[in-house]
C-alpha cells in the first residue's frame, strides 16, 4: 500500500472513480512512475466479501444515492428513483458485470457516415477508428483474459446456452458460441478458473472474472504509486484564474469536506456522475458548467436498446446454473436497414434469480399471468438484448432543481426517450429472441421490458470539433488542457457491443497520452 499524498501534493493526478476506466487508468499510470490519488464514492469489497443473495448483494454494492428520471421509457415509471443498476464501491460496475467483451465493428466507429441521416438522430463519427484501437483492444483482451483470443478457450454452455444455441441454429444463425468472455477459462491465467457457480452479477467470489476491484487497483496500489480513499464523494473539480484545474473538491468518510490538489483531474464515475460532477462545478468563468462551452456536457445519454426474453419449457432447464451471460448469437449485430433499423443487435443470454425475476418482469403486477411465469422459474431460459440505441441531444443528465443527495449537492435527473430507431430494433429483437425458443419447442415465451440501465453512455462524447462535444480523441476536454474524461461518458456512439472491453481499451491508450503530456510538461 502506497504512503498516502499529502492534501496539498499538486503533482498528483486524480481520478474520480474506480471502475472499468478509472481503474486501469490508476493502475496504467501507476507503472509507469505517476503519482496517483483514486477518490471512489463507495467502499471496498473483496471476493471473499461478495453475497451469492441478489437483495443482500444489492444492498452491499448497488448506487441508490439520490435520483430522479424523467422521459418516456419504462424505467421513469417504475424505477423512478433507480435509472440505472451500477455498482458504488471499489471497482465501480466491473464488479456488477456479466464480462461479455466484445470490439466494435469498423462500421459503429463512423455510425454517422455509415447511417446516413437519421431523423431526430445526434450521430456523430468518433474521431477515431478501428484499425487505430486494435492494438490497444489486443492490450485490453490480455489484460481481461478474454475467452477465445490470444488462444484461449471458449467457457463451456450451461443449460441456458445451450437451448439458445440449438434455437439459434434452428432459426439459421451461425454466429453462436459462449462468447468472449472476460473470464477464466483455463487453469493457467492469473486468476482461477470459472467453477460456474452463477451470481455474476453479485460480484465472482472466485476472481474467475476480470473486476478492477482486484486487479488493477491492487497491481497499482503494489507499486507505491497510486493512494485508494474509499468513501471519498467528489463534490466539485476547481480551478484558477486560467481556468486549468486544480484540484477536486470532495466529502470524505466522516462527511468533513477535503481537497486534494492536482496536476491532472480524470472523471470516471459513470455516464450520469462524470457530466453531474462537471455541472456541479460551475464558476464564473464557467457559468455552465467545466467543459461545456459546447452545451454537450450531459447530452446524448445512451443506455443501448435492451429488453429480455424469457421461455417457458415442458422440462426443467435451471438457467440460473452457470456462468450468466456465456451465450450470445451475433448475427443480428450487422448494420442491414432492410431490418426496418440502422445498426445492430447482439442476443446474450441472461438469468436473473427468482427475486429480480418478480421484480423486473412486472413491477407492483399481480395476477395468473404473473404468478404462473413465476411458477415456471426452473423451466425457463432467458436471453437479453443488446443494441445500438441513437444519442439525442434531449437524452440527457441535468441537475435536479429540487431534490439534493445525502452531501445537499444537487441530484442528477436521468431523461430518456425511445428513438423510434431503438423501438424497431427492440420489437425486432423481441420476435427473433421468441422465434428462437419457439423453434425448441417453448410452451410460452414473453418479453419483458428493460429494466434499470447497466450500459450508461455517453453524456461527455468525444467529437473532432469542440462545438461537436465534449472531449477530443483522448478523452481530454477540449476547453481544459489538463482535464479528462476516462469513462464510458465519452462514447459517441454506443455500438452493439458491451461497452467494458473498449472503456478498457481507451483508458490504457490514455495513460500512454496523459504520461507523454506530462513528460513534454503540456499538462
Amino acid at each position: 500500500m502506497s504512503a498516502p499524498f499529502d492534501l496539498s501534493d499538486d503533482s498528483v493526478v486524480v481520478i474520480v472513480g474506480t471502475g472499468a476506466g478509472g481503474g486501469v487508468l490508476a493502475n496504467e499510470l501507476a507503472q509507469k512512475g505517476v503519482s496517483v490519488v483514486a477518490l471512489e464514492a463507495g467502499g471496498r469489497y473483496l471476493p471473499e466479501d461478495y453475497i451469492n443473495d441478489e437483495w443482500e448483494s444489492f444492498g452491499q454494492l448497488a448506487w441508490t444515492d439520490a435520483r430522479t428520471t424523467s422521459g418516456d421509457w419504462r424505467v421513469a415509471r417504475d424505477f423512478p428513483g433507480l435509472p440505472t443498476w451500477i455498482v458504488k464501491a471499489v471497482g465501480g460496475s466491473t464488479v456488477h458485470w456479466a464480462g461479455a467483451s466484445l470490439r466494435f465493428q469498423d462500421h459503429e466507429w463512423k455510425a454517422a457516415t455509415t447511417y446516413g441521416e437519421v431523423p431526430g438522430a445526434n450521430l456523430l463519427d468518433w474521431p477515431i477508428d478501428g484499425a487505430e484501437m486494435a492494438p490497444w483492444y489486443d492490450l485490453a483482451e490480455k489484460k481481461l483474459g478474454v475467452t477465445r483470443t490470444n488462444g484461449w478457450p471458449g467457457l463451456p454452455g450451461n443449460n441456458n446456452f445451450k437451448v439458445l444455441e440449438k434455437g439459434a441454429k434452428a432459426l439459421g444463425y451461425t454466429e453462436v458460441s459462449t462468447g468472449r468472455m472476460a473470464i477464466m477459462s483455463h487453469e493457467t491465467g492469473d486468476r482461477t478458473m470459472c467453477q460456474q457457480t452463477g451470481f455474476c452479477f453479485q460480484g465472482c467470489k472466485w476472481g474467475a472474472k476480470w473486476s478492477s476491484a482486484y486487479t488493477d487497483i491492487e497491481q497499482g496500489e503494489a507499486t507505491g504509486k497510486l493512494e485508494v480513499r474509499t468513501k471519498c464523494h467528489a463534490a466539485r473539480i476547481l480551478h484558477d484564474d486560467s481556468g486549468k484545474v486544480t484540484g477536486v473538491e470532495y466529502f470524505d468518510e466522516t462527511g468533513a469536506l477535503q481537497m486534494q490538489a492536482a496536476r491532472v483531474v480524470c472523471v470516471a464515475g459513470n455516464s450520469i456522475e462524470s457530466p453531474r460532477l462537471l455541472l456541479n462545478s460551475a464558476s464564473t468563468m464557467f457559468p455552465d458548467g467545466l467543459a461545456n462551452s459546447s452545451g454537450q456536457v450531459g447530452r446524448n445519454y445512451m443506455r443501448h436498446t435492451t429488453g429480455s426474453v424469457y421461455a417457458v419449457f415442458e422440462q426443467p432447464v435451471h438457467m440460473y446454473r452457470g456462468t450468466t451471460m456465456a451465450g450470445i448469437v451475433q448475427d443480428e449485430a450487422r448494420h442491414d436497414p432492410a431490418r426496418g433499423f440502422v445498426g445492430g443487435y447482439e442476443l446474450e443470454t441472461l438469468s436473473i434469480g427468482l427475486p429480480f425475476m418478480a421484480a423486473f418482469l412486472d413491477p407492483g403486477g399481480w395476477g395468473r399471468e404473473f404468478t404462473s411465469a413465476l411458477d415456471g422459474y426452473a423451466n425457463m431460459a432467458g436471453l437479453w438484448i443488446v443494441g445500438e440505441d441513437m444519442p439525442q441531444e434531449a437524452n440527457r443528465i441535468t441537475l435536479s432543481p429540487d431534490v439534493k443527495d445525502q452531501f445537499g449537492l444537487p441530484a442528477p435527473n436521468v431523461h430518456f426517450d425511445d428513438h423510434p430507431n431503438d423501438i424497431a430494433m427492440r420489437n425486432h429483437a423481441y420476435a427473433q429472441g421468441a422465434a428462437i425458443y419457439d423453434a425448441v419447442g417453448a410452451v410460452r415465451t414473453f418479453p419483458t421490458p428493460a429494466y434499470p440501465s447497466t450500459h450508461n453512455l455517453g453524456t461527455n462524447r468525444m467529437s473532432e470539433r469542440p462545438e461537436d462535444g465534449v472531449v477530443n480523441r483522448h478523452g481530454q476536454t477540449h476547453d481544459i488542457a489538463n482535464l479528462f474524461v476516462s469513462d464510458g461518458s465519452q462514447f459517441t456512439t454506443g455500438a452493439a457491443e458491451n461497452p467494458t472491453l473498449t472503456i478498457v481499451a481507451l483508458a490504457i491508450r490514455q495513460a500512454e497520452y496523459i504520461r507523454g503530456a506530462m513528460a513534454r510538461g503540456e499538462i
